[in-house]
């Protein structure tokens, strides 16, 4: 019988802080149920074992990411809405390291429920670089191309990659004005490098 109060929902909840506090790879059945007062025998209530908590977590990490994210494009579009999502996208990282980390995991297929959180952050940022006169195949290279970006960004400044005394938002901003300059370089009918 599962611990009332006890659900998958907390038990993702949980885990997302763990991750936070001591990085994704520290999250253990035991040390959820360490925090969560319960012996580990009675998560498997609520959960598939440790991979699939981690694909819970997984598509968590991306509901969320996607509410910021579309929160940060409200009422703006254009070259405002790559700003706003790119900042965003910077500080769920920030805030959520572990979590964040989670959310690279590539759905294995059938996994319909991580597919469906991915798919609505792809569609979000094709929807917002829609306006930047790129055919479909464009702007998923532009789609992978600003993902490149502020992974490498984020992945960078978490692991202390940024010593120098200068502002990382104003390197953000600066970076995302590059990208937004060079988009139509995304674009089929873009010269190819030989």
């Amino acid at each position: 019988m599962a611990r009332a109060g006890l659900d998958t929902h907390t038990l993702v909840l949980a885990a997302a802080e763990l991750a936070d506090e001591y990085g994704v790879e520290e999250v253990t059945l035991a040390a959820l149920a360490a925090k969560l007062g319960v012996r580990s025998p009675s998560l498997y209530n609520h959960i598939n074992g440790l991979a699939g908590l981690r694909t819970l977590m997984a598509v968590y990490g991306l509901e969320q990411l996607y509410e910021v994210m579309s929160a940060a494009m409200e009422g703006v579009s254009g070259e405002v809405a790559v700003h706003a999502m790119s900042q965003a996208y910077i500080e769920f990282t920030r805030q959520h390291p572990g979590l964040y980390q989670t959310t690279l995991k590539a759905p294995e297929q059938g996994d319909t429920a991580l597919e469906a959180a991915g798919g609505k952050i792809l569609s979000l940022i094709l929807q917002v670089l829609s306006g930047f006169g790129l055919d479909e195949e464009g702007r998923l290279h532009a789609v992978r191309g600003l993902r490149s970006i502020l992974h490498g960004f984020s992945t960078l400044e978490h692991q202390g990659g940024f010593a120098m005394p200068l502002d990382l938002n104003v390197t953000l901003t600066r970076l995302i004005n590059t990208y937004i300059a060079g988009i139509g370089c995304m674009g089929s009918d873009a010269a190819s490098l030989k």
